[in-house]
């Protein structure tokens, strides 16, 4: 009798898992997630800016398992897991397994501060995406109608939290639009009226994860490009159009864009032993997590041992999580005692900072990589990691329009009704 594999989460990690055992003997396979799209991630901030439509980063999950024979889709958000019977409860019902695995990726954390978290944009979901489309352009059009100077510097101010990739690459593309985009676009607004980009980070130096070379390239880069850049700084609060500063200083905005953190979710049922560092689900060298024989976890929700050059964890990125979820599926079809402990291959590292301007630190740390082959490289590599050719393709066409004209399309405000 085949065994029901139950995976919550179709992020690069459960979506990898299925394509490797969704047409097994051996497994029934049910995908659990909250939504009915897989989507890219890394880049949803180009959604978030208008240069993409949400399409090009995401396609629904019963149209990518459709040819997988044992596999079935259902949309839910998970509320609890019950180990004692082999199931999980979902917002809509209920599941039972023989095998769970938790491929939940993260959320954004706001360290406690109810003021960002209710006011802040964060930058996590194509929903947050959307939002804050909307929110650019919606204040774009707003500063067009008001004579008062500061109250257009304060609606096109954008301050963001977080110099990693995510931020450095969002700060980029939005100079790139102040520089060249709106001022064909709102002829209303002259030099004075646009705000600054501002990027704050706790650390010593953006892209605080990759080589000195990248960190010092990046930082010229974003200056050139008009950034405002300020380290070793926090923010700590965001209240009344006012971002306040761990140095004491204020910057007055109505936009704050969240990018400082993440951490993995937390569900009900799980031992409190089974979590560590960033609520991560503690596991052995073969991804079973903590205390179970029958649930494991993968990607940014897993914190596994056993990988000597990684102690405190895998970086909560795509190829640990692909990497972990292959591991996985070929000691699923093996009996127990061949199984083999998961090890990371690092291929390297990229971060875009805008047009022709990128950084690659290569495996071997004596390499690095800048300008417009590391740019070239990003392109390829983040082409080739969306779901089918239709989207490589459609997305290909735009980086080639955008890059010729300087300009993209979807610059659209768009808020569904949602009806239940």
């Amino acid at each position: 009798m085949r065994k029901t594999v139950v995976i919550v989460g179709g992020g690069f990690a459960g979506l990898e898992l299925i394509k490797r055992i969704g047409n097994s003997s051996k497994y029934d396979v049910i995908l659990v997630d909250a939504n009915n799209y897989n989507f890219f991630p890394p880049l949803i901030y180009q959604v978030s800016t208008g240069f993409m439509e949400p399409s090009a980063i995401s396609y629904p999950f019963r149209k990518i398992l459709r040819n997988l024979k044992n596999t079935r889709f259902r949309l839910g958000s998970l509320i609890k897991v019950v180990p004692s019977e082999n199931k999980i409860i979902l917002s809509n019902g209920e599941l039972s397994y023989d095998i769970l695995v938790m491929a939940t990726g993260t959320e954004s954390s706001f360290f406690g501060n109810e003021n960002i978290e209710k006011n802040s944009l964060p930058m996590k979901t194509i929903s947050d995406a959307l939002t804050l489309r909307n929110t650019i352009l919606t204040r774009l059009d707003r500063a067009t109608r008001y004579h008062d100077q500061e109250q257009r510097k304060r609606l096109l101010t954008f301050v963001i939290a977080g110099a990693g990739p995510t931020g450095v690459e969002l700060s980029g593309i939005l100079s790139e639009m102040k520089n060249s985009i709106l001022k064909k676009d709102y002829p209303e607004l002259d030099e004075n009226d646009l705000g600054k980009i501002y990027l704050i980070d706790g650390q010593k130096t953006v892209l605080n994860t990759m080589s000195k070379k990248s960190q010092d390239y990046t930082y010229d880069k974003l200056k050139k490009l008009g950034v405002e850049i300020k380290l070793n700084c926090l923010v700590q609060d965001f209240k009344d159009d006012v971002v306040l500063l761990s140095d004491g200083s204020k910057i007055e905005t109505k936009n704050l864009i969240w990018a400082a953190g993440v951490t993995a979710r937390a569900f009900d049922g799980f031992s409190s032993d089974s979590f560590g560092k960033g609520k991560r689900l503690k596991t052995n060298p073969y991804n079973l997590v903590q205390g179970y024989d029958n649930i494991y976890a993968l990607g940014d929700c897993a914190l596994v041992s056993g990988d000597n050059q990684y102690p405190e964890g895998h970086p909560q990125l795509a190829q640990p999580a692909i990497q972990q979820a292959n591991n996985l599926a070929i000691n699923l079809e093996k009996v127990q005692s061949q199984w083999r402990p998961f090890q990371y291959k690092n291929k390297g590292s990229l971060a875009i900072i805008g047009r022709n301007k990128a950084v690659f630190d290569l495996p071997n740390e004596n390499y690095f990589i800048k300008g417009f082959i590391a740019w070239l490289i990003w392109i390829l590599v983040h082409i080739m990691g969306l779901v089918n050719f239709r989207n490589r393709l459609s997305t290909l066409i735009n980086w080639i329009g955008y890059y010729i004209y300087k300009d993209q399309n979807f610059r659209m405000i768009i808020k569904p009704n949602e009806k239940q």
